[in-house]
């Protein structure tokens, strides 16, 4: 019999667990739900159905979402763990937590006016695609003779499968080593696992780091100013969400405003930021293509990408763009990424110089921007990580 994904939805609202629970038992990649109104009745759960995942409320009685996640942490290491909070500060700070406690991903309650069906069924598919990668599901195909089909669940579940590479079809030969030396714009891209990917890399840049970084984050609004913050409180540069007409600084980090694409373009001597509601792109907003984009334009073979964790190819073709115009790209490796998606693509596709751990990106991209004063050496830069 085929494997397929067992789903625990923990949620006070009984609303809220009757339609996730439908809508959830109509994929076919679901084999069964079941639901727990509070954190001790879910914990009392885990034993007995042995889910693959769990959809897991912030906000609830007796036992909230953070106390739940410490405790299935503790004897549940590596079962997949989706937040469900709601769009408010609250909220963001609460998933951001539970981030940090290690909680896999999160999705957020929509907050409209189109009733709790309407609600649910706009983040249905992120909520089902989020499911799918961390329990790693795999699609097959129906046995003509037995009638099952293939679908499985594979061993590694906090890994995503990339379709592999025809080296052959490389578009772009693999620059240098050194490339042609420091850049003058450093561009990150990151989705799933980003927050504790970011609060790893950010605080092994220097405080006379001599280039500007932008960062995508695939986040809603509110949550990338608390990220912000968060970061800038464990930085030795300043880290800001970003705002339409900032002025590009030297040793300053700019985060994309959740709902905004965030793109950068010149203004006589300047670079100013623009942040634009235009269409979604790879169904985000922001998305890392407009921003990598603007940058190969505005600094052309001095611009660095950096592509962290994260599902789907977002920054695929903003990769493309970098390359083309003589720039250079450095994506995270596969061991780890929580989700190896949008590194895995870019990597796949012969974009990335540089196919590397988390601990050595901080050093590789300081490395890439560093301007050395006359007769002063490189400095030794460590890897040393910090939590939200």
């Amino acid at each position: 019999m085929a494997n397929k994904i067992r789903i625990l939805v923990v949620d006070d609202s009984v609303v809220v667990r009757r339609m996730l629970s439908e809508m959830l038992a109509a994929d076919p990649a679901v084999e069964s739900i079941s639901t727990a109104s509070n954190g001790k009745i879910a914990l009392a759960r885990i034993p007995q159905i042995n889910p693959d995942a769990i959809i897991l409320d912030v906000e609830m009685p007796e036992m909230d979402g953070l106390q739940t996640l410490t405790h299935i942490r503790r004897i549940y290491k590596f079962l997949p763990v989706i937040m469900f909070s709601t769009v408010t500060a609250r909220g963001a700070t609460a998933t951001l937590d539970a981030l940090v406690l290690g909680a896999n991903d999160y999705v957020t309650k929509p907050s409209t006016k189109s009733g709790t069906v309407g609600q649910l069924s706009l983040v249905y598919k992120d909520l089902v695609d989020k499911i799918k990668a961390h329990c790693h599901y795999v699609p097959g195909s129906i046995d003509s003779a037995s009638g099952a089909d293939s679908n499985r669940i594979v061993s590694n579940p906090s890994r995503t499968i990339v379709p592999p590479l025809n080296l052959s079809e490389t578009p772009f030969p693999l620059a240098k080593p050194d490339g042609i030396g420091p850049v003058d714009a450093i561009a990150i891209g990151v989705s799933t696992g980003g927050p504790n990917a970011l609060a790893a890399l950010l605080p092994t840049f220097p405080a006379n780091l001599a280039v500007p970084v932008f960062i995508v984050q695939h986040m809603p609004r509110l949550f990338t100013k608390l990220l912000a913050e968060r970061l800038s409180g464990k930085t030795q540069i300043p880290v800001h969400e970003a705002c339409l007409g900032d002025a590009v600084s030297a040793g300053k980090i700019y985060l994309a405003p959740g709902d905004y694409h965030m793109t950068v373009k010149r203004v006589g001597f300047k670079t100013i930021i623009e942040t634009i509601q235009g269409p979604p792109e790879n169904s985000c907003r922001p998305a890392v293509d407009p921003l990598f984009r603007s940058v190969a334009d505005t600094y052309g073979p001095r611009a660095l990408g950096v592509i962290l964790t994260g599902m789907g190819q977002d920054g695929l073709r903003g990769c493309e763009a970098i390359r083309a115009r003589g720039g250079q790209i450095l994506a995270q490796d596969e061991a780890s990424s929580v989700v190896w998606g949008m590194p895995g693509f870019v990597a796949r596709a012969g974009l990335a110089e540089k196919v590397i751990s988390l601990t050595e990106l901080g050093p590789e991209i300081v490395r890439r921007a560093y301007r050395p004063e006359p007769g002063l050496r490189l400095p030794r830069i460590t890897a040393a990580g910090a939590n939200l």
